[in-house]
């Protein structure tokens, strides 16, 4: 590999994470799922649900590719559109009770790809990575 790319901080990180997303795929597949519908799932299952508005800008996903998504989640009866208690023009994005039962499979299949890709990472530098991975993150 070129030494500006092993140098590159977005071309690691961009690495890092594709391997970590194909990995979760795989591991999703079976279930008819991807990363995408996990990250979905996990936010509508959080407080009560959020509206598709607010599930793209907290996953940084295009307007157009969540409503693809919560379809997805909805044809699967994983998630409903609630209406909004305040605002008549949105609807509520809400994981049902099946899919927090898929929800609890898929949490376990990301923590098994997150300790694949850190298995040769200690316990203080797997925090280490988290802590500062979450630093880049913070919007």
């Amino acid at each position: 590999m070129p030494s500006e790319l092993a140098d590159g901080v977005g071309y690691l990180l961009a690495r890092a994470g594709g391997q970590a997303i194909r990995e979760l795929n795989r591991g999703l597949a079976p279930l008819g799922m991807r990363a995408r519908h996990h990250s979905v799932l996990t936010v509508a299952a959080d407080a009560g649900g959020r509206s598709q508005r607010e599930l793209g800008e907290l996953l940084g996903i295009d307007p157009s590719a969540v409503v693809a998504l919560v379809d997805d989640l909805e044809r699967d009866g994983l998630v409903r559109r609630d209406p909004h208690p305040v605002d008549r023009r949105t609807r509520l994005v809400v994981a049902t009770d099946a899919g927090r039962e898929r929800l609890a499979r898929t949490r376990e299949l990301a923590r098994a790809v997150d300790d694949e890709l850190l298995a040769e990472f200690t316990e203080p530098e797997r925090e280490a990575v988290l802590r500062l991975l979450r630093r880049i993150a913070a919007d």
